[in-house]
């Protein structure tokens, strides 16, 4: 299991999912904090390739040895791309939530709802004011 970790340069949502910026498209992962709290991931359900999500909606399930837990979108748009690789190694949402187990990419249909993101630190605060 990865060590704990928030790296700058991502957004963070208040339910424990980040998103990295590549032009107008978005990756999606869950941050280390909520892949430590569900314990080994054991299956991950994504959506469909072009399907549409909005900015605080869910759009996907990961299940783990402890619950199955909802995936909130941090951002809106259209799925472009799916990890296919966790189909067969959902683990790598544990080893590496940032890498190689990010669950989706998305073509952002609202840029400016990046503003209500958050850095780093002001993950950081949340987590420790909770």
């Amino acid at each position: 299991m990865a060590d704990e970790s928030y790296p700058e340069g991502l957004l963070y949502h208040a339910e424990h999912d980040w998103a990295r910026i590549e032009g107008d498209e978005a990756v999606f992962g869950i941050t280390w904090f909520a892949q430590d709290a569900l314990g080994e991931v054991v299956f991950f359900d994504p959506p469909e390739v072009g399907a549409t999500v909005a900015k605080d909606g869910t759009y996907a399930e990961v299940e783990s040895v402890k619950a199955v837990s909802d995936v909130f979108s941090p951002l809106s748009g259209e799925i472009v791309a799916v990890n296919e690789a966790l189909a067969d190694s959902p683990e790598k949402i544990n080893d590496d939530p940032y890498g190689d187990g990010w669950l989706v990419k998305v073509r952002l249909s609202e840029a400016s709802e990046t503003e209500a993101l958050m850095d780093a630190a002001a993950y950081k605060e949340l987590l420790a004011s909770s």
